[in-house]
């Protein structure tokens, strides 16, 4: 076998401490993140194996990749429309996308590990649920703009829409239309389900519906909603409204209530959050809240170019204001 072919692989180095490529080129490369121990193990693989570096790769890493990072919840329909215009975005000022996906069994530390190793040379996280201190300490790496969540006196850079606003946007629409009975289904645990849910709470007591305020266990998935509508179905009397924290959780109260055959929005109003395509479709028709995702992709990647290309060092952050989008799902109290 030729020297050439007998020469050790990154793969190789890779396999011989059972971790991903990318982590063991963060590792050589000298990149902070993985731990001492893991770092230890590594250069101890490559100088067992012999592994050096490519002298022609060395060189091309030095150069620029013109790359952003974007972490993206791969179940999100709104995730996957912000995609669609950051890659327009980005497209227009001369750079590129790598993306890289938060699963069920991928978590946030996974996902930002390998835009790393891809070398993105600025972050977009759409929704981390990271706490403050992790994603500062990330800043320090590259550049990080985060997207749809609030992060108070840090130093990266936060794109949002005011969420409070948008979700007491929602109750202030249906106390219009009569309803005094509103549910709202909750978003779990973070800041953006906080925000909401605080929106909400503030928005029901302007009202003056203090004792009518009834906040149920959910997250962002339809199963959630779902297992929400059975709870209130299990009752002894409906609410005239439920408002979810998205979209996607308002289709799954839409479904169970379906399902029993109670009429939206003749017995119960539904509303959303995020105005995702599924919300657009006619067979939903839902009434929700606008988070403008083509401006927010584009104050994200103004916002990295900013620090890339600009040398802008102070943080920013820029919040939009929501818009209620009225559909078919919401109307006034059955007399």
């Amino acid at each position: 076998m030729s020297e050439k072919a007998a020469r050790p692989r990154l793969e190789d180095v890779a396999a011989r401490v059972g971790l991903s490529t990318a982590s063991v080129s963060l590792v050589l490369r000298g990149v902070p993140g993985p731990s001492e121990r893991t770092r230890q193990r590594v250069l101890k693989a490559a100088a067992e194996l012999g592994y050096q570096p490519d002298r022609n790769a060395s060189m091309l890493a030095r150069r620029r990749s013109r790359l952003l990072g974007v972490m993206v919840d791969i179940h999100s329909p709104f995730h996957a429309e912000l995609v669609e215009h950051l890659h327009t975005a980005a497209e227009q000022v001369g750079y590129d996308l790598v993306l890289s996906t938060q699963t069920r069994t991928r978590d946030e530390a996974t996902a930002v590990e390998t835009l790393l190793a891809f070398r993105s040379e600025a972050l977009i996280l759409l929704g981390p649920v990271a706490p403050a201190a992790t994603l500062v300490a990330l800043h320090q790496k590259a550049p990080v703009v985060s997207v749809g969540r609030r992060i108070p006196d840090a130093e990266l850079d936060v794109v949002r829409t005011a969420d409070d606003d948008g979700v007491g946007q929602i109750v202030d629409h249906l106390t219009g239309l009569g309803h005094r009975s509103i549910t709202y289904v909750d978003g779990g645990k973070g800041v953006i389900a906080t925000d909401r849910r605080r929106g909400y709470r503030e928005a029901m007591r302007r009202h003056g519906l203090d004792d009518h305020i009834r906040v149920l266990h959910g997250d962002h998935t339809e199963e959630a909603g779902e297992r929400a509508a059975r709870q209130l179905l299990s009752g002894t009397q409906l609410p005239t409204a439920v408002v979810a924290f998205n979209d996607q959780c308002a289709i799954g109260v839409l479904t169970a209530l379906g399902r029993a055959g109670v009429p939206v929005p003749g017995a119960v109003s539904v509303a959303g959050y995020d105005d995702d395509a599924l919300a657009r479709l006619s067979c939903f028709n839902l009434t929700t809240v606008s988070q403008s995702a083509e401006e927010q992709a584009h104050h994200a990647v103004t916002a990295a170019l900013e620090r890339l290309d600009e040398g802008r060092t102070e943080p920013r952050e820029i919040v939009l204001p929501p818009q209620l989008v009225v559909r078919g799902t919401t109307a006034s109290v059955a007399p």
